[in-house]
């Protein structure tokens, strides 16, 4: 693959590099933009793989619930100005499209967008800009599980957790918080998927092999390292290692919170505008 300016600006976005850098890193990964990130992280240049990227796009992340609070669906709504994108009219608009899908109960994104095309219609007409409906995901409560919600910044982000039963609004929505601001990418260590513990495995076994303090060391305490820093990485995208965002020491992770008060976050979702599907 042709290493350009675009793709040399795209990685530098996800990884905080510097242009040079990012550059001898798709020249060595021959444009592949994954290898170029393990290079980078392997150098010690990018410290994680910042899998999350932006596309140039307004707009707003928003969360419905059914009257009986058992159906969830989250949205974004893409606009092309932040002008209206953090005006009244425009968040208007995404309610109505949050309660059609809510009211519709889309199966595909062919299909919402089919279900709300008269609302896009008529704001394209009322507010001249183009809209556009980027991804949206319903949820269904069983038994005694719950929702909780949260939306920042006016819509910049929205995120929606979902548990095993109901444990009252501060806890959901202070675990919907605890979603917005960490930004986990798993619930559990084992929600991460096989390639992606083999890619972070690959990493730290070049870290070992590289460190001059473990030259000495033997294989098999190597090997133990190796999967020490894994563990511990992969921890730290979990949510459950996450601070709980109302507890004001700060010392209070959610596994604790949980086993405390004796429930589960069975999945959460994290809307943020502009940013990449991974």
């Amino acid at each position: 693959m042709a290493v350009t300016i675009q793709s040399i600006k795209a990685l530098q976005e996800r990884t905080g590099a510097g242009i040079m850098d990012c550059k001898k890193a798709l020249i060595e990964a021959n444009g592949d933009e994954e290898k170029a990130i393990d290079i980078l992280r392997e150098k010690g240049i990018a410290k994680a793989a910042a899998k999350a990227g932006r596309t140039a796009a307004e707009g707003v992340a928003s969360i419905g619930l059914s009257a009986d609070k058992k159906t969830a669906v989250i949205v974004e709504i893409n606009c092309e100005t932040d002008f209206v994108s953090g005006s009244p009219k425009f968040h208007e608009i995404v309610d109505s499209i949050v309660n059609r899908c809510l009211e519709k109960q889309p199966a595909t994104l062919e299909e919402a967008v089919k279900a709300t095309e008269d609302i896009f219609t008529d704001a394209v007409v009322a507010m001249r800009e183009n809209f556009v409906f980027r991804r949206y995901l319903i949820l269904k409560a069983e038994g005694e599980e719950s929702f909780g919600k949260y939306i920042h910044a006016g819509g910049k982000i929205a995120c929606l957790v979902e548990l095993n039963k109901d444990m009252g609004e501060e806890i959901s929505k202070g675990l919907a918080m605890t979603v917005a601001s960490s930004a986990p990418e798993f619930l559990t260590i084992e929600d991460v998927p096989a390639d992606a513990k083999e890619r972070e495995l690959a990493i730290a076994q070049k870290e070992v092999a590289e460190d001059p303090k473990l030259a000495s060391k033997p294989d098999q305490v190597k090997a133990t390292i190796a999967e020490r820093k894994v563990a511990s990485r992969l921890g730290d995208a979990c949510l459950g290692s996450k601070a709980y965002a109302l507890d004001m020491s700060g010392k209070l992770s959610v596994d604790q919170l949980c086993k405390e008060k004796g429930f589960q976050v069975l999945r959460f979702v994290r809307y943020e505008v502009g940013q990449l599907s991974k």
